[in-house]
This record gives structure tokens, C-alpha cells and sequence, in this order.
């Protein structure tokens, strides 16, 4: 990776305030394509805030997010979504009652003929499908049965399949908030995989977790934020792991 190579994302200068209170503070943060990056602090540092405002959902105060060297104005979801950048929060917005194809394409149905107008086109079941099934061969995501709801898969799968999603309409960014929370250790181990595959298909990966042992696995980079700031920058190696924790808790202040 060139040090001069335009990075994935930047995010330059991002502040951001509620009220009286700071979330953000002049936050810098890039990731390049083909990175893992962790985003990592305590609770109120600043990371979900963060994440948010590159996915649209709230508007910077100041500063300015770039995607491949272009400026983006984060005004909505949809613009991130439009910009290639997919997030993966930890509650997954999955359809229980949908099987993994339908909940990759929920609320961007393939309908044709594009000719007819929209609420009389038909549904492109089978190239829906294929293409689903295309996704899940290529990260090696192992499921039950393609046809079974995700309601009866387990946390691994549905985390599998929420990361899956994602990857299937980023074509920049993806963002997984605590991926591996409340798995265990067969189920993580999947979902940490699946994390490095779609790292050596070229995303750029962010990734917020508190689990340290899997920081260390996965991620190229770890920035860590505390007070709405980023404070640190570290390669995530077991003889670094005390100066990562230092700089969450704060104890270089």
C-alpha cells in the first residue's frame, strides 16, 4: 500500500456537537482500500458518533468526509449508500421472517421491465437469487440452507449475513459496529473471516470492537478516540497492546 495512494476514506476536520455537549472534536481518520481499520475507546468516545455521520444518519457540524478523494456531503443514508459506503450496526436490521435473499435485497427489490411503470413491474426472483447466493460462495459464508429464514440462524450466521449484505452494495466502505458482541467463540471466529475476506477483496474496513484479542487479529491500523478526539494511532500488535489500552483509559493524560 503507497503512502501517497488516495485513501478509501478521509474524514477531515469532523466536529460535532449536541446541545452543550462535544461528540466530536477536529477528528481526522483515513482508511485505504484493502484495511482493516479499528476504531476503538470507551463507551462515549466519540466512535458511534462517528460512524453515524460518515453513514449519513447525522450531519457534521464541521469538517468534511471524502470517499476516493471526493468530497462527500453526508446528508442522508441514502447518500452514503449512493457514495459506496455500507454500514453494519449491532442490532443488523434483519428480516426474521425473510430467508438471506430477501433480506439483501429489502427495499432494493430487482424489478423489471424497466419500461413499465413501478407498481406493475414483476419481481426478479431468480436473478435476485443468483446473485445472493454469487455473495455468499465468494466470502464462504457457511449457512443451514439458503432457503430458511434467518430467524432460525444463529447469532454467527445472522451476523454472517448482515456482513454479507453489506458487501454486496459497498463498493467503497464497509462498517461493522461490535461485529463479534455477544458471539462466541466458533461463531466469532466466522465473522473475523468473513472480516478478512472482504479486506483482501480491496474494502476498506472499519471496525469498532472492544475485544482486544480480535483487534489485534484482524486490524492493519487502530486509531483510538476518547472525549470526541482522536488521540492515538497504533499498529495493533500484541507488544502494543498495553500503549492501545493507555490511550483508551486515558492514561498518558
Amino acid at each position: 500500500m503507497s503512502a501517497a495512494a488516495v485513501p478509501g476514506l478521509a474524514v477531515r476536520g469532523a466536529s460535532k456537537t449536541f446541545g452543550a455537549v462535544v461528540a466530536l472534536d477536529r477528528v481526522d481518520l483515513e482508511v485505504q482500500h484493502g484495511e482493516v481499520l479499528a476504531l476503538l475507546g470507551d463507551n462515549g468516545a466519540g466512535k458511534s458518533t462517528l460512524i453515524k455521520c460518515i453513514s449519513g444518519v447525522h450531519r457534521l457540524d464541521a469538517g468534511s468526509i471524502e470517499v476516493d478523494g471526493q468530497e462527500v456531503a453526508m446528508t442522508s443514508p441514502a447518500v452514503a449508500r449512493a457514495a459506496g459506503i455500507e454500514t453494519v450496526y449491532q442490532d443488523l436490521a434483519l428480516f426474521d421472517n425473510l430467508d438471506p435473499t430477501g433480506n439483501f435485497y429489502a427495499g432494493r427489490e430487482l424489478a423489471g421491465p424497466s419500461w413499465m411503470p413501478r407498481g406493475l413491474r414483476w419481481m426478479r426472483r431468480a436473478d435476485m437469487a443468483r446473485s445472493a447466493a454469487e455473495i455468499v460462495d465468494r466470502l464462504q459464508v457457511s449457512l443451514p440452507a439458503r432457503s430458511a429464514t434467518v430467524g432460525m440462524m444463529s447469532g454467527g450466521q445472522r451476523q454472517a449475513i448482515a456482513v454479507a449484505r453489506s458487501s454486496a452494495f459497498a463498493s467503497k466502505v464497509v462498517i461493522l459496529d461490535e461485529p463479534t458482541a455477544a458471539l462466541g467463540v466458533r461463531e466469532s471466529r466466522q465473522v473475523l473471516d468473513l472480516i478478512m475476506r472482504l479486506r483482501d477483496h480491496g474494502c476498506a474496513v472499519i471496525v469498532i470492537s472492544h475485544a482486544m484479542d480480535h483487534v489485534i487479529e484482524i486490524a492493519d491500523r487502530a486509531v483510538v478516540m476518547r472525549r470526541g478526539r482522536a488521540v492515538g494511532e497504533e499498529i495493533p500488535r500484541p507488544e502494543n497492546r498495553a500503549r492501545i489500552v493507555s490511550l483508551i483509559v486515558g492514561g498518558d493524560d
